[in-house]
Formats: structure tokens, C-alpha cells, sequence
């Protein structure tokens, strides 16, 4: 079989692949198979006569939307004084945003309902947690990818940028039905160790750190994108629409949230196990995720509709929340990780916190829905431990309490709640919540 190779400008991921191969397979006469790859801008075409016609060739990648040619490799660092202009006046910005909403105390919303909230509330819940926790990790992948999507892709509608989001959402909502029907019914949740957390977060957090770094633009030679394999990509459909995500990969992508570690829906997961009900379950978390949509097509409706000298300034502005939200992302996996570095702490105490009673050192915290009180105590090694954790918010990331060294992962219920370890060696032992956002440190001693 004969083959030819041409090169290709505009490839950016396995998108454009499927789209040159399957547009060239399709329109042009006696080729067998066509392999495309983006990372180094060729496509090679597989064929069975004498020759081929290249203008047939020439337009079906004109057809695809690409153009015959090489794409020039950009400096490691951007020599246009406009992008660190527009990125100054974007961090600027951001500082602005960020100073009004801890003034008006957005860091710190959350709601107390007691063990059985009603539909209402559990909406609500829903709507504090699509513009906090989850915002955090799933509204950063959500603004990463759709953002990275709308700058490569300009001549998009705004509908057509929009609707994936509308897929996505509809996929959480579906998700969270049926699965927290099933976990009703069953009883208990699906649950990853802290560790596997941990790591699961921090995978994430390092995807969205390289998605906020192309967009700031600030690097050039962080070209192309993170993708599925082609086989994967294509079982999924991602190259049914032309410069359009798959609607059943977006549909796939949010039910896949259901098993993100935001702190908020681990806490309607065992609100729903506690239910003992498919209907329950799946209704308490179908609420859930309806009220985290606000947020999340909020998210998606702003990366829509920018347009002009303002879709610059905004994008720089996306990525630095997202690099932000990257950074914060994996500093929350390394606390679920429970891998401690030794180093001096002005925080730790040489005096025993707590008491002790019938042999056991007592150490009394209490949970709100910002955190712990104490964060920082002290035990002695070898002697058993019994931590009392007062619950005062069962609503929030903190109720989920997780201690990674001694593999605890508990959901706290209100009032006292009963934690027993004892610590072998000596050393910080990190306790957090299971998202790994609200920490705190039991410090063992001699």
C-alpha cells in the first residue's frame, strides 16, 4: 500500500485528528486509511492505486478547517509586552474580586439544617456548594477547559459554546439521581481512600495548573491539549461535531463528578445512605446537583458570550483563577496524602493538650463550617488517644473528617462524635476535611 505525508498548520488535539482523518477517508478517492498527529502536524495517508490527487487532499483539510504547512514553534517566553499588560491588569482584578468577596464573607457561606434538611434547604446547600467547594474543583476544571475551548475556537457561536455546558450539567444531574438512588437503597457509599484522594486531587489540580498556564498566553510553546486517546475519543464521540465538544463526552464528564471529593456532596451522599431508599437517595442528591447549577453555567455562559478586546483580558483573567485554583487544588490532595515534612513548626506545643481519663488523653475539638477549633494539638506517643469532635455544622466540607495516617474517614453527626487512635511514633499527624481544604495538626511528643 502506497502512503503520503503533508503538513498540516492549526492542529491543537485529538479533535482535529479525527476530523482530518475521517474528512479525508471520506472525500478523497482510493484512500484506505488516513493517520493524523497533531503533535507534530502531519497527516499520513495510506492508499491502494498509483497516486492520489493532492487537491482533493488540500480540500478536504481546507473543508476540516486546517491549512496545508508547518506551524512555527513560539519562544519559551512571550515577547509581547501586551500579554503581561493585559495580565497585570487581569491580576489586579482578580486581587479586587478576591478582597469584596472575603468582605462580604462569600469564603465563608454555609448552612445548618440539622440531621434532616428539607428539599428546600438541601437545594440551597446545593447552590452554597456550586459557588464555594465545588466551584473550587469542578467549576475550575468547567472554566479551564471551557475557556481554553472558546479561545481556540472564535468563530463558534455562543449557543454552540454554551450547549456543552447544558450536557454537562444534565450529566451531574442524572448521575446524582441514579447513583444516589443506588447508594440509598445500598446503604453505604462509594468511597476512595484518603490517599487515592489525595492523589485524585492533585491530578486534577496539576491539569488545571498547565490549562491556566496556556491561557494567560505567557508561555507560547504550551501548544496542544490534554486528551483521550484517539480510540477513546472516538467511542465517545468526540468527533461528531465540527469545533464543538461531543455532547456525550460532556454528558460523561459530568456524571464522572459524582465522585469528586467536594466536601458538600460527600455530605448529602451520607445524608442519602442514611435514607435507606432508592427514591430518597435519589431524589436528595438530583436536588443537590440541581442547585449547584447556577453556578457551574455561570461559569460556562461568561466564556460564551466574550468577544472583541475584552475576550483578552478576560481569558488572562480565567487563567490566573485557575492557576490559582490548580495551586490550591494540590496543596488540598498533599494534606489528604497524610505525608507530613518535618520541618519546625512555630505552632507546635510542648504541653499535652487536653486530659486524661480512664487512661486515654482526651482532646476536645469542635467543627464548624469553616474549620476546626483547635487546629493544632498535642498528645503524648504510646498513650491511647480519644478525639471528641463536636459537630456544629453537618452541611459543610469540615464534616467529613478524615485522619489519612490512621485511615479514619468518617461523616461527623451533630454533637459529639468519637474518634480513638494511638500514635506509635512521634511526629505531626495532619487530620483535614475530605477534600483536603480545612486542616489541622495533632502533634505527638515524648
Amino acid at each position: 500500500m502506497n502512503k503520503k505525508t503533508y503538513s498540516i498548520k492549526g492542529m491543537h488535539c485529538r479533535s482535529c485528528e479525527i476530523l482530518i482523518e475521517d474528512g479525508i477517508v471520506s472525500k478523497v478517492e482510493g484512500v484506505k486509511k488516513a493517520d493524523a498527529n497533531y503533535n507534530k502536524g502531519f497527516v499520513r495517508i495510506y492508499y491502494d492505486r498509483q497516486t492520489i490527487s493532492d487537491g482533493q487532499v488540500y480540500k478536504a483539510i481546507k473543508d476540516a478547517g486546517y491549512d496545508i504547512g508547518t506551524d512555527s514553534k513560539g519562544p519559551f517566553l512571550s515577547k509581547d509586552s501586551m500579554v503581561y499588560i493585559e495580565l497585570l491588569f487581569a491580576g489586579g482584578v482578580l486581587l479586587l474580586a478576591y478582597l469584596l468577596m472575603k468582605i462580604f464573607g462569600v469564603f465563608n457561606l454555609s448552612y445548618g439544617f440539622g440531621n434532616s434538611p428539607g428539599l428546600v434547604a438541601i437545594v440551597l446547600i446545593g447552590l452554597t456548594a456550586g459557588i464555594s467547594t465545588c466551584m473550587a474543583l469542578v467549576g475550575g476544571i468547567v472554566l479551564s477547559i471551557s475557556a481554553r475551548h472558546a479561545d481556540l475556537h472564535p468563530e463558534a457561536t455562543p449557543a454552540q459554546k454554551f450547549r456543552p455546558h447544558l450536557f454537562f450539567n444534565a450529566g451531574r444531574i442524572v448521575s446524582y439521581v441514579l447513583l444516589g438512588g443506588l447508594i440509598g437503597l445500598a446503604g453505604s457509599a462509594f468511597r476512595f481512600s484518603s490517599p487515592v484522594l489525595g492523589g485524585l486531587i492533585v491530578t486534577v489540580g496539576m491539569v488545571m495548573l498547565l490549562l491556566g498556564l496556556k491561557l494567560t498566553e505567557v508561555f507560547p510553546r504550551l501548544n496542544g491539549s490534554i486528551v483521550l486517546p484517539k480510540g477513546i475519543s472516538r467511542f465517545f464521540g468526540i468527533n461528531s461535531e465540527t469545533k464543538e465538544y461531543s455532547h456525550k463526552s460532556s454528558f460523561l464528564s459530568g456524571a464522572g463528578t459524582f465522585f469528586l471529593p467536594c466536601g458538600f456532596t460527600q455530605a448529602m451522599q451520607l445524608y442519602a445512605v442514611s435514607t435507606g431508599s432508592f427514591t430518597k437517595g435519589g431524589l436528595i442528591m438530583g436536588l443537590f446537583a440541581l442547585g449547584t447549577m447556577p453556578g457551574l453555567l455561570g461559569v460556562g455562559g461568561i466564556t460564551s458570550v466574550v468577544k472583541g478586546w475584552f475576550k483578552s483580558y478576560f481569558f488572562k483573567f480565567a487563567g490566573l483563577i485557575v492557576i490559582v485554583l490548580g495551586l490550591l487544588n494540590i496543596s488540598y490532595g498533599y494534606n489528604l496524602t497524610g505525608i507530613t515534612l518535618n520541618l519546625p513548626s512555630t505552632q507546635k506545643q510542648d504541653r499535652v493538650s487536653g486530659t486524661f481519663e480512664d487512661g486515654k488523653q482526651v482532646v476536645r475539638i469542635t467543627q464548624y463550617g469553616n474549620g476546626y477549633s483547635p487546629n493544632n494539638v498535642t498528645v503524648k506517643v504510646g498513650i491511647p488517644v480519644k478525639l471528641l469532635i463536636n459537630a456544629t455544622n453537618l452541611y459543610s466540607c469540615s464534616a467529613s473528617f478524615v485522619i489519612p495516617k490512621f485511615n479514619i474517614f468518617t461523616g461527623l453527626k451533630e454533637g459529639i462524635n468519637e474518634i480513638e487512635f494511638t500514635p506509635t511514633d512521634t511526629g505531626p499527624i495532619k487530620f483535614s476535611c475530605s477534600m483536603g481544604m480545612y486542616t489541622g495538626v495533632i502533634n505527638v511528643i515524648n
